[in-house]
């Protein structure tokens, strides 16, 4: 008999970055260690700007980015950046992540075997 005890739980997908746009936010971050400006990322996502601040405000309070906020020539400017600990979180979502992707597809196949078994 397969074993059942919670396998397919993911205890590890954490919450935080499990949600379409911020996903797409510290992705994005991921690939620029110096950051970018709120303008670039609302754009690489797709995102208005209340809600892009509402995101980058629950990523702050946890910890996973820093929004320094200034002004470039004389316009206001806001440079996001993934913090260390926040790099290696999202790192280590990834992982379980790559996880489930895995369980799932083998799970998809052996079921796709066994209905081309019966057929």
């Amino acid at each position: 008999m397969p074993e059942r005890t919670a396998r397919f739980a993911f205890a590890g997908l954490d919450r935080l970055f499990h949600e379409k746009a911020r996903l797409g936010i510290v992705t994005s971050l991921a690939a620029y260690p110096d950051g970018l400006g709120f303008q670039e990322l609302k754009a690489i996502c797709g995102l208005t700007d209340g809600n892009l601040s509402r995101h980058l405000q629950v990523l702050e309070e946890a910890g996973v980015l820093i929004a320094e906020k200034g002004y470039q020539g004389k316009r206001p400017h806001t440079q996001c950046r993934l913090t260390p600990s926040g790099r290696e979180r999202f790192g280590a979502y990834l992982d379980v992540l790559e996880n489930a992707v895995r369980e799932a597809a083998k799970a998809a196949r052996a079921t796709s075997q066994v209905g081309m078994k019966t057929a």
